[in-house]
């Protein structure tokens, strides 16, 4: 599933296209998607300009100029194709909105568990998250408190997007190995020190995220802007030196004390860890 580092980088991508852009079409193009984004929902985004992308936690909202939102979670496979609007949408989209410059923004997603959706104008609530991680006012203390009151397995805890925002499977199993702290201690447990470092390894995991961890991306010439599209290919890391300390390595040895490093559930979900260095 796309982390906040992922869903940053297809907002960023979207802002490029489509900031100040007016939507002169919008379909959708799969039976499940229409349960939120039906009709009239669809003829309601015509002649409506985006005036921001923005991400809170992984959600991108599009601000729109009558007030409205429409809001975007990719889910597990999920992302962004630019063509120009009087070509054919790509494989598995499943909503297109064209622009008023020629080009047609579309939501790719194999697994078609995507989901936009448009709020009424000025009737948005937000999302329901916890802080951003990589904001300033996302300190220690901030994460130390709450933490406190949460017994179950860390790892799982920060998984809750009500405890930190944006930050999923994949990257709580790395800052976990950056911190030393096992996956199955108990989040409440937690000394004022580890947390320090806990929250020090959940910073420096996302911003040394991958820049394309999800989908090989190639470059097209199909629009007059040559945008950036993506082939939908999965694959691991993004050809830099770039390398999971924990992820996906079950059986290898741990890059700081050589144990093999361990696989296992925790409450639902898969980890990776080091029974050695992580406590």
């Amino acid at each position: 599933m796309p982390e906040l580092p992922e869903v940053e980088l297809a907002s960023q991508r979207l802002r490029a296209v489509a900031h100040h852009a007016t939507v002169t079409g919008a379909a959708v193009h799969h039976a499940s998607q229409r349960r939120h984004l039906p009709a009239a929902a669809q003829r309601a985004l015509v002649n409506r300009r985006i005036e921001q992308v923005v991400r809170r936690a992984k959600v991108q909202l599009l601000h729109l100029s009558d007030g409205a939102v429409l809001e975007v979670h990719f889910r597990m496979t999920g992302d962004w194709e630019f063509t120009a609007a009087d070509t054919p949408a790509p494989p598995h989209t499943r909503v297109s909105l064209t622009l008023d410059s020629g080009t047609a923004v579309h939501l790719v997603d194999p697994r078609a568990l995507s989901v936009v959706r448009r709020h009424a104008p000025h009737t948005f609530a937000g999302i329901d998250a916890g802080p951003e991680p990589l904001d300033d006012a996302f300190t220690a203390d901030v994460l130390r408190a709450a933490l406190a009151t949460r017994r179950g397995p860390i790892k799982a805890v920060l998984l809750d997007q009500r405890v930190i925002a944006g930050v999923g499977n994949i990257y709580a199993a790395e800052a976990l190995w950056e911190a030393r702290i096992a996956p199955h201690a108990p989040a409440h447990s937690l000394s004022r020190a580890r947390v320090a470092r806990l929250r020090d390894a959940i910073v420096h995991v996302l911003r040394n995220a991958p820049a394309t961890r999800y989908y090989e991306r190639t470059t097209s010439t199909s629009t007059s802007t040559s945008t950036s599209t993506s082939t939908n290919v999965s694959v691991e890391g993004d050809g830099t030196a770039h390398a999971w300390r924990v992820y996906g390595r079950t059986g290898e040895a741990c890059d700081r004390c050589a144990s093999r490093l361990q696989y296992v559930t925790l409450a639902g979900r898969g980890t990776w860890w080091c029974r050695r260095c992580q406590r």
